[in-house]
C-alpha cells in the first residue's frame, strides 16, 4: 500500500504539464491587475480633465 501512495506521489512530482497552464494563469492575472491599475489611474485623471474643461465653458 505505501509503495502505491509512494509511487503515485512520485508520478505527480513528475507531471508537469499542468505547470505551463498555471505559470500562464499567474502572468495573466498580474498583467490584469495592472491594467486595472492603470485604467483607475489614469481614468481619475481623465474625469478631472473634462470636469475641469466643463468648469472653464
Amino acid at each position: 500500500m505505501t509503495s502505491k501512495i509512494s509511487r503515485f506521489f512520485k508520478d505527480l512530482w513528475k507531471h508537469e504539464e499542468g505547470a505551463t497552464a498555471i505559470e500562464y494563469g499567474l502572468i495573466a492575472a498580474l498583467i490584469a491587475v495592472i491594467i486595472i491599475a492603470a485604467v483607475t489611474l489614469v481614468g481619475t485623471d481623465l474625469s478631472n480633465m473634462f470636469n475641469d474643461v466643463s468648469n472653464a465653458l
